[in-house]
């Protein structure tokens, strides 16, 4: 394939800036082919495996297309999890960033009348899990006339999840004169069904697999004893000695283990499982997107959902029992071109289990010895250096786009008949800033909050302390959040 670049799209300046900050240099194959004909309006049927790049391929052509000033949600996107929602959501704000694109998601676990309050905002896209979007339809808080976009997201999961009836209810309610996109990893016959019924004339994209697992992993067996995967966990762990790791359990109790057994012996390590608060999970995610810690142990709840582009080393401390898996939590690593290393962990018992991943990626797992103590003790020294200090992430796309933004509070909102446009009236007329400067504008009933730009606070910030916003004398201050 010949090398691409976003510049044949035709984007606009704000997008193309953006993407240039993210570091989105060369499309991917998904990208290549999803984005033209996202921009031309298309229906479109992609499978693509997870870790393709397959988000900012509709995220780009729908940021792209959305007008600013309409205050309804113009695109809609599904996902089955809560963890990817909010993935999803974070990407599009981040490629929408410089054309003010506001992005929200909507999922369970969470108050509604808080999500209710959001969504009277101005909102672009939303994001959310089948049920809660079902929800806010079925209560009238979230307003459908004006999607012009739908997408699936992990149609297959959303199937095996049992959420199909429910995301064909969802469909049912949008205008017919929309653009819908479903992505997928496999095609399974229902979700084949689900297009044809739903969409005019989709055009399909499959993206060929090398195998079903990416050539930038390595795949490794090691064969241990139930008793001996904590020793062996450690051992590999000084001798991988990986800058960031995830390694993944079958059940809350192992991880619950395995983070007691690291935890004491002072690694860098959080857990991450279905039984923790989901206000906690977000938290754990947050940190080890951030670098504030090195190991992550988890079970599957997290293989979906994250997308951290420098995870060196994925460890299966227990095999997952359901093939897919497999893939899923080995796509954690080896992402955006750079090179990762998955090592499984299988006792005796558990023969089947590979048998049946081996026959599903299509090729053999190469079996590996355990680490002697000799080349253990060898790597003690490099290990001990790493593990006491801070994980340096290379690439944050969240963090440097928000390098240069600065969130200002203000104590006036919508009670006091104050708009978006007021403040954007206001801000553009300082010398040296322009509305390029301005981002996001969130409007509350007695609060409102403005990004500003291209490291422009401190002077929007110093300018307004005197100054009225449509007449009115508002406090201004930098947020606290």
């Amino acid at each position: 394939m010949s090398e691409r670049s976003f510049a044949e799209y035709g984007l606009s300046n704000e997008i193309n800036r953006t993407l240039e900050v993210l570091k989105y240099e060369t499309p991917t194959e998904v990208q290549s082919k999803v984005i033209p004909l996202a921009l031309e309006n298309k229906d479109l049927v992609v499978k693509s495996q997870t870790g393709s790049g397959k988000t900012a391929s509709f995220g780009i052509p729908i940021c792209e297309m959305l007008e600013w000033e309409e205050n309804h949600p113009q695109a809609l996107v599904l996902t089955p999890t809560r963890e990817l929602a909010v993935q999803v959501r974070e990407d599009i704000t981040n490629i929408g960033r410089l054309k003010r694109i506001k992005a929200m998601a909507v999922y369970g676990k969470e108050p509604f009348s808080k999500q209710k309050d959001e969504l009277k905002q101005k909102t672009h896209v939303v994001v959310g899990t089948p049920g809660r979007v079902m929800d806010h339809i079925e209560k009238g808080t979230l307003v459908l006339d004006k999607i012009k976009y739908f997408i699936i997201d992990e149609a297959d999961e959303m199937l095996s999840m049992g959420f199909i009836d429910t995301v064909q209810t969802i469909i049912e309610e949008l205008p017919l004169n929309r653009v819908t996109m479903v992505f997928s990893a496999t095609m399974p016959k229902d979700v084949e069904s689900l297009c044809h019924h739903y969409m005019k004339d989709p055009v399909q994209i499959e993206i060929a697999a090398s195998g079903i697992t990416t050539d930038t992993i390595e795949h490794r067996l090691i064969e241990v004893k139930e008793e001996e995967k904590n020793s062996l966990l450690k051992d590999i762990t000084v001798v991988e000695n990986p800058d960031s790791c995830i390694i993944f359990c079958r059940t809350k109790e192992h991880v619950d283990t395995v983070f007691a057994e690291l935890d004491e012996s002072h690694y860098s390590c959080e857990k991450l499982h279905g039984g923790l608060e989901q206000v906690d999970r977000f938290a754990v995610m947050d940190g080890f997107k951030k670098g504030n810690f090195r190991y992550l142990i988890a079970t599957d709840v997290a293989a979906r959902g994250i997308d951290i582009d420098n995870v060196t080393l994925v460890i299966n401390y227990d095999v997952p029992m359901e093939k897919e898996s497999y893939v899923h939590r080995t796509g954690r690593t080896g992402r955006a071109g750079n090179i990762g290393k998955a090592i499984t962990f299988a006792t005796p018992f558990e023969g089947k289990f590979v048998k049946a991943i081996e026959n599903y990626i299509g090729f053999e797992i190469p079996t590996i010895e355990a680490p002697l103590p000799q080349e253990v003790a060898n790597r003690k020294a490099a290990f001990e250096e790493k593990i006491s200090g801070r994980r340096v992430v290379k690439n944050n796309k969240t963090a440097r786009i928000n390098q240069d933004i600065m969130k200002l509070y203000f104590n006036g909102g919508k009670k006091k008949k104050i708009r978006a446009v007021d403040f954007v009236g206001t801000i553009a007329k300082i010398p040296g800033v322009n509305a390029e400067d301005i981002g996001i504008i969130t409007i509350l009933d007695n609060m409102s909050y403005v990004d500003i730009l291209n490291g422009k606070g401190s002077l929007v910030l110093e300018a307004l302390e005197n100054a009225t916003i449509k007449g009115k004398k508002l406090k201004v201050s930098r947020a606290k959040k």
